[in-house]
């Protein structure tokens, strides 16, 4: 997957893009953490109990000039990707994401586009 301006999950209907306040210390402080590549890489279980090793787990990865991202929810080992959207059986974790997402657009991380 590359690193676009706009991206969204697989089967989101919502796209999200850097806000252009977003800095090198604004995704440290929300949890991302340099890769070895010099880009910024965030997992969170997207699960109710975060201590659980099983679940998904949303990916979110943001290129070193601050300009581009891509975004995935994959499985607990993190090698396939996985549309929680596809029906109401994961509405809780749904619910999660979006909670997730809104509290990086609050702290002017991110921001929605159409």
């Amino acid at each position: 997957m590359a690193f676009q301006e706009k991206a969204t999950v697989l089967g989101c209907p919502v796209n999200y893009q850097l806000a252009p306040e977003a800095k090198r210390y604004t995704l440290r402080d929300n949890g991302f953490t340099e890769t070895n590549g010099r880009n910024y890489q965030l997992i969170r279980p997207l699960e109710a109990t975060p201590q659980s090793k099983e679940g998904f787990k949303l990916k979110i990865t943001v290129d070193q000039d601050i300009k581009t991202l891509k975004m995935s929810i994959t499985t607990a080992n993190g090698l396939k990707s996985v549309n929680i959207f596809k029906d109401d059986s994961h509405k809780m974790l749904q619910d999660k994401f979006y909670f997730l997402m809104d509290g990086f657009i609050s702290r002017g991380l991110f921001v929605k586009v159409d």
